[in-house]
C-alpha cells in the first residue's frame, strides 16, 4: 500500500484517484501517522441496484399511505431548545 503525506496527497490528489481507480489502496499520513485510506469503491450489481430502487418505492408508498401532516418547525425548534438556558 502507498503511503503519502497529506501534504503531497493535497498536491497530487488527481494522480492519487487515477491510481485508486486502477486498483490501489493508499495511506494518507499526517506527521508520520496514518489518517486515511483511500480505496476503490466496490461495484454495485444490478442486484443491489433493484433491491434498492425496491425500498425507495415502498418507502414513498408508506409515505402516501400514512402522511403526517405539516411539519411544526417552531414546535421542533422548541424541543431543540428545552434545558439550553
Amino acid at each position: 500500500m502507498l503511503q503519502v503525506g497529506a501534504f503531497e496527497a493535497k498536491n497530487t490528489f488527481g494522480s492519487l484517484l487515477d491510481r485508486v481507480e486502477a486498483g490501489e489502496q493508499i495511506e494518507i499520513t499526517r506527521h508520520g501517522r496514518p489518517v486515511a485510506h483511500i480505496v476503490p469503491r466496490p461495484a454495485i450489481t444490478a442486484e443491489q441496484r433493484e433491491i434498492a430502487l425496491a425500498a425507495m418505492q415502498r418507502i414513498r408508498q408508506d409515505a402516501k399511505e400514512n402522511p403526517t401532516g405539516p411539519f411544526n418547525w417552531e414546535e421542533w425548534k422548541s424541543y431543540r431548545d428545552e434545558g439550553r438556558r
